[in-house]
């Protein structure tokens, strides 16, 4: 899963928050020098992230992607799942999607001392370009994953990989949904992280 999804999982406690956010940079026993509340949200991103890895429709919309990416359809399929996750976000989220991602900003701008020299880097960016809002758009998505092309070793063609998402939909939005669904039980029950969501949502986990 992407940074939305990660975010999404936390709930509302902010130190479980930012270590969800941080989880991919922070390794081995670096965990140690974080407090509990940040460690726990750092376990949580590999849970989520070890769960997702293992999980069936994430592997078929990765297949789905391999065109596009090739070695880097898994991380394009994360990338993906926000983008299917933020254009449905109401179906989930009792909050909406602008507010809560400006009081993720905020919450992150605070503790700007506590996270890793790599988070602070990039952040300023995602803030000025509104990045986890955007994922919600066409332009914002494709643009999120040139952004990770031009950062990192990952090729691909963004374009083609949302045409792909769109004329497949429909797996890829049942599929975040029972991967989502999936996860949100283990944040609730084996962190004790209780999720926001409509009555209809919570109806079916």
């Amino acid at each position: 899963m992407n940074f939305l999804a990660h975010l999404y999982l936390s709930g509302s406690n902010i130190d479980i928050r930012l270590g969800n956010f941080i989880g991919d940079h922070v390794k081995g026993k670096q965990i140690l020098t974080y407090p509990q509340g940040i460690q726990m949200g750092i376990m949580l991103h590999r849970r989520i992230d070890q769960v997702t890895d293992r999980h069936q429709v994430w592997k078929g919309c990765r297949e789905k992607l391999r065109p596009s990416y090739g070695q880097w359809s898994g991380v394009a399929a994360d990338v993906m799942f926000d983008y299917i996750l933020a254009k449905e976000w109401q179906t989930y989220s009792n909050r909406p999607l602008k507010g809560f991602t400006r009081t993720f900003y905020f919450q992150m701008l605070q503790r700007y001392h506590m996270l890793p020299a790599t988070v602070r880097g990039f952040l300023p960016l995602m803030i000025h370009s509104n990045r986890l809002y955007s994922y919600s758009t066409d332009e914002g998505i494709t643009r999120a994953l040139e952004i990770m092309g031009n950062y990192t070793t990952m090729k691909g063609n963004p374009g083609l990989a949302l045409q792909i998402v769109k004329e497949n939909y429909n797996a890829f939005s049942t599929g975040l949904q029972e991967l989502l669904y999936t996860l949100i039980g283990i944040a609730e029950k084996e962190y004790g992280i209780p999720i926001s969501m409509p009555h209809s949502a919570k109806h079916r986990t």
